[in-house]
């Protein structure tokens, strides 16, 4: 057989040498191919067009304990894969990202570094010490994440580039407030010796990161600089208010609505101020115009979600977790679960060029009643109701995409012309000098008055894709039902009672920034769990409570029995309890003991077969995952030579 060059020892040497210069031609390109499932490190374009519009650099510093053996390993593989996203955010911006990489070793200049970037130290369960978060920093403004945790993995590109956008925008984001609620404290508290009035705790906490301004219900136009319009409850509106939101949302200004069919809380429109829940809201106009509908008269009454039990049983109140919550999507992901009092339901299909996402929803155990029923409790409740309908009703949605307007005839008539002041009216019993004073005092009144602007083109449609959220329940905002508030030592405390407002939170957050983070939706996640073992270990589970629920059964017959005997004892001996035990009792109690030790036997045994047939799937899933791709090379080199051999 000839030799060839490409199996002589130049020819090896001649295969090294190119093998290396490709690797190093390799490492010094900024190309990478993403090929994970889900595009873990390809970020998204919403994100990509934020990181080419900066125009100074922006300071990513990165802290991590890097080569520290007390973090735990699922931490370091994490810590490993921010990283791994934080290049790829250097590499989209080029020099207008700076990647600083700190390592915090305690007593530090970089540990000190972090504490003053507002980046928060975590503990081990064995108690040490790491951090893990990021600072980023453009020029004086500086914001931070401060612990960045694995379980929050789907948002690491969301968080990072909100808090870019963050320090790139200088000013606060200006949102509207369209309501009719006392949101910044009720003014009577101060009438009737409450004290100062104090605001609801939402309204309290977007004044915070936000430069808040008050829309009326009248309104002919929402103030330019208003980047998102929050409205709550819009009782009463107009619907010259609404053509003004129609043209809000078509020059891109972002919209999250909360509508009710029966306000709890409002106490200013219930009947006479007397409570039991104020009259309903809606944007009617609007949603004809975007194919969505809600009835105004309707409840959604909810047999499995419903809040209590019993005579307090409450189907109307919305205790909502789980699957109820859309973890898909960015605006209610942090969310942990929900408080909704008698919200209302949407309905219809959006019309063409806008997409619906359901971010809240019912249980198929649902349907919808009469508002005047909401109020009912325990038995009362069910009064008159037959059965669910099977319908999941949506209770927050997000419309997005190209919006029309809803008034295509033009704008409704604005406000009246103010009569003029019956002051400024000449009596006609007047002299004709004193005429003539009131007259010419008119003129000059009008003459010194500025001309009102001219009126807007009417926008027919948005020049440009846009978002907004729809709520069908304005009552979860409302501190009664977010949250628990206490007086201690003087202080007001305040504790979230459930996650109502993460919800507005999130959704003011991702609408009020930057309009690439409305667009932005949650990452794959780089875990990828063994659904199999995780279904085997619930069967397991299943079985292991259900023994440990008969043990504990048997235990409390046991104990019934055995107090019924010493009753029985303490009656026959004149109150004496301290009387030993009769042979029966204390066979009773011997063969509870042999019947505990036998069900946890029982148990272990059942522990015992998990981990064997888990450990079993766990070895042969690591032998495929790790030789398969050996065993294939093999078999192609095997297979190569083999008809090489025949050629020859």
């Amino acid at each position: 057989m000839k030799k060839t060059f490409l199996y002589s020892g130049a020819g090896i040497a001649a295969l090294i040498i190119v093998f290396a210069a490709a690797n190093l031609l390799a490492s010094r390109t900024t190309a990478r191919v993403d090929l994970t499932a889900g595009g873990l490190y390809t970020l998204s374009d919403a994100t990509r067009n934020v990181l080419r519009q900066l125009k100074e650099p922006v300071h990513l510093r990165y802290y991590f304990n890097r080569g520290d053996d007390a973090v735990p390993i699922q931490v370091r593989v994490f810590a490993r894969r921010v990283q791994d996203v934080l290049s790829e955010y250097k590499s989209v911006g080029g020099d207008k990202i700076v990647l600083d990489r700190l390592n915090p070793e305690p007593d530090s200049d970089a540990e000190d570094q972090a504490n003053l970037d507002g980046i928060e130290s975590q503990q081990t369960p064995a108690g040490d010490r790491f951090y893990l978060g990021i600072a980023v920093v453009q020029a004086d403004r500086k914001t931070a994440i401060p612990a960045l945790d694995g379980n929050r993995e789907a948002l690491l590109e969301y968080d990072l580039t909100r808090a870019i956008t963050r320090v790139v925008n200088k000013d606060k984001p200006v949102i509207g407030i369209m309501s009719p609620l006392p949101l910044a404290g009720n003014p009577m508290a101060m009438m009737m010796g409450q004290g100062m009035p104090q605001p609801q705790v939402m309204y309290a906490q977007l004044e915070q990161d936000y430069t808040l301004k008050n829309v009326s219900l009248d309104a002919d136009a929402i103030p330019p600089d208003v980047k998102l319009l929050l409205v709550i409850h819009p009782r009463g509106i107009t619907d010259r208010a609404q053509y003004a939101i129609d043209q809000f949302v078509l020059r891109g200004g972002h919209l999250v609505a909360f509508v009710d069919p029966l306000a709890y809380f409002d106490q200013a429109g219930a009947m006479g101020g007397m409570g039991g829940g104020g009259g309903p809201s809606t944007l009617d106009k609007l949603f004809k115009a975007w194919g969505i509908t809600m009835d105004t008269t309707k409840v959604v009454f909810d047999l499995e979600l419903g809040a209590g039990s019993g005579a307090h049983a409450m189907p109307t109140v919305l205790a909502m977790d789980g699957s109820a919550i859309n973890h898909d999507d960015v605006t209610t992901s942090a969310v942990p679960n929900l408080l909704v009092p008698m919200a209302g339901a949407f309905a219809g299909t959006p019309v063409a060029g806008l997409q619906e996402t359901i971010l809240i929803k019912s249980s198929s155990s649902a349907a919808l009643v009469d508002s005047s029923a909401a109020m009912r409790q325990g038995r009362d409740a069910l009064r008159g109701f037959s059965a669910p309908s099977g319908t999941q009703y949506p209770i927050a949605i997000k419309l997005s995409g190209h919006f029309k307007t809803a008034f295509p005839d033009g704008p409704p008539p604005g406000k009246s012309e103010a009569k003029p002041d019956d002051k400024a009216k000449p009596d006609d019993k007047a002299k004709p000098d004193e005429k003539a004073k009131v007259d010419d005092k008119a003129k000059a009144d009008a003459m010194a008055k500025p001309e009102p602007p001219p009126p807007a083109p009417q926008l027919k449609e948005s020049a440009a894709d846009n978002t907004v959220v729809l709520v069908a329940d304005s009552d979860l905002l409302n501190d009664g039902a977010a949250v628990t508030v206490q007086d201690l030592f003087g202080r007001r405390i305040v504790i979230p009672s459930n996650g109502n407002l993460a919800f507005l939170t999130g959704a003011v957050e991702q609408m009020a920034g930057d309009p690439a983070l409305a667009r932005l939706s949650a990452r794959a996640i780089s875990s990828r769990p063994l659904t199999v073992v995780r279904q085997m270990e619930a069967r397991a589970e299943q079985a292991y409570l259900g023994q440990l629920k008969s043990l504990e059964d048997t235990l409390n017959q046991t104990k019934d029995k055995l107090q019924a005997l010493q009753k029985t004892k303490q009656a026959m001996g004149g109150g004496n309890a301290s009387v030993a035990l009769t042979p029966e009792e204390q066979k009773e109690v011997d063969n509870f003991r042999e019947k505990a030790v036998e069900t946890r036997r029982q148990l272990k045994d059942v522990r015992k077969d998990l981990r064997a047939d888990t450990e079993s799937l766990e070895f042969w899933t690591k032998l495929v995952n790790i030789g398969l791709m050996p065993l294939a090379v093999t078999i192609a080199g095997v297979g190569f030579a083999i008809g090489r051999r025949r050629r020859v």
